[in-house]
């Protein structure tokens, strides 16, 4: 009868190991939700099998306690999981543990992936000593298999939460992406007559950028530009870049000064960045009748102008300070050009003249300067710029990290 009833016994707890491990599996496939994950091995393990401590740790970045159960705060204080937990590679009583307080458990379950520990899982039962075997030597190789199976559920579970997110930032950089661009005027926006003509490049290294330029009519014989680039790169540098588009469009008209210009934009910036980010721009305008061109370079990469007569290189540097970099600017010179003969003006960023060269950061305006000598329209000059740049960084240590943006004008 003994032998009897001892095999019923242990076809009713086979029975119910399998029917835990049954619905564990439907769980999983029903509930993404890691909390619930836990109370469910929580309640298997103090309640059903009634291994009263359990202590979960699980790697993220740094260790995390993922599940505590009947451990008093001491007992969690005193463990280091790198130091203490160390080397453990396979199941292992830790009663001859180095760390006194480990011996509060009983048996540590490592889970281990390509010999680096990715979790712990550490059962003591504290009764053992007044019901004979103690449930967590006589579970263990169940609680082994019930450990594996939620680690992998809630890595699953996180990777599931993770790829959401990601997707979802996806979508959202795609539609910052689309409005950003719609900021960035297009050729067919452009004023183009007997007195001007103007071609563009913009290239975001990311799906958003810093990057800006502008083309703004001032009258029938007057227009204002700019280009300009924030400090850093991504989502914060794109919404000061549209922040920055917003109050130059409203700030930008034909009796403004260049200077009162620049000072109300530096404060503008200093108002949104709080001092944590800047913005170098090369901003201009100019007069189609008296063929003035006004200009301030504040921080900016000098835009270069090239005298299709004389053929002469002109580098375009007065100016002042980048905006945001100081509360008020100390000081700003105002550029003065007399465009007496044909010639054109290329804007950029830095994204153009920088490469990353190995482990060095390389500048040279030398493709700037070749092409904008050809004698080609400027929309051609600028094409060739790019496709110049496409192939010296292709096929060499040369790369690309930045944002490229380029305006250029014909002066006739």
């Amino acid at each position: 009868m003994a032998s009897i009833s001892s095999s019923v016994k242990r076809l009713k707890l086979s029975t119910f190991k399998l029917n835990t491990l049954l619905n564990m599996a439907q769980a999983i496939n029903e509930d993404f939700k890691i909390d619930s994950l836990l109370e469910r091995f929580r309640t298997i393990l103090n309640d059903d099998l009634s291994i009263d401590r359990v202590l979960f740790y699980k790697k993220e970045e740094e260790w995390e306690l993922l599940l505590k159960t009947n451990c008093p705060d001491y007992i969690v204080e005193s463990i280091n999981v790198d130091t203490d937990l160390a080397g453990i590679d396979d199941i292992t009583f830790i009663s001859t543990s180095q760390n006194p307080i480990l011996q509060e458990l009983d048996i540590v379950i490592p889970i281990i992936q390509n010999n680096a520990p990715l979790a712990y899982i550490l059962i003591g039962d504290t009764n053992e000593l007044s019901k004979g075997v103690s449930s967590t030597i006589k579970h263990l190789n169940f609680v082994q298999t019930l450990s594996i199976i939620i680690f992998v559920a809630i890595e699953n579970v996180r990777l599931f939460y993770k790829s959401l997110q990601q997707e979802t930032m996806k979508k959202e950089l795609e539609l910052a992406s689309r409005m950003q661009n719609m900021l960035i005027p297009g050729p067919e926006t452009f004023p183009q007559n007997k007195h001007i003509k103007i071609a563009s490049y913009y290239h975001p290294h990311y799906e958003v950028g810093g990057d800006y330029y502008d083309i703004i009519p001032l009258g029938k014989d007057e227009v204002g530009f700019c280009i300009a680039d924030v400090s850093g790169k991504g989502i914060s540098a794109a919404l000061l870049m549209s922040n920055f588009q917003a109050n130059l469009r409203a700030l930008f008209s034909r009796k403004i000064k260049l200077q009162k210009l620049v000072e109300k934009l530096n404060e503008r910036v200093m108002s949104t960045a709080k001092g944590e980010k800047f913005i170098t721009i090369f901003i201009g305008r100019y007069n189609y009748e008296k063929h003035v061109l006004e200009y301030v370079n504040a921080g900016h990469n000098p835009p270069i102008m090239f005298n299709t007569k004389t053929k002469e290189l002109t580098q375009l540097k007065s100016g002042c300070v980048g905006l945001g970099m100081l509360d008020e600017i100390p000081f700003m010179n105002i550029g003065n050009i007399q465009v007496q003969d044909p010639s054109k003006l290329i804007c950029y960023t830095d994204g153009l003249v920088e490469y990353l060269n190995e482990d060095k950061i390389e500048y040279g305006t030398k493709i700037i300067e070749e092409n904008i000598a050809k004698n080609l329209s400027i929309e051609k000059n600028i094409e060739s710029i790019i496709e110049t740049q496409t192939n010296s960084s292709n096929g060499s240590s040369k790369v690309i990290f930045d944002d490229i943006s380029i305006i250029g004008f014909e002066f006739r």
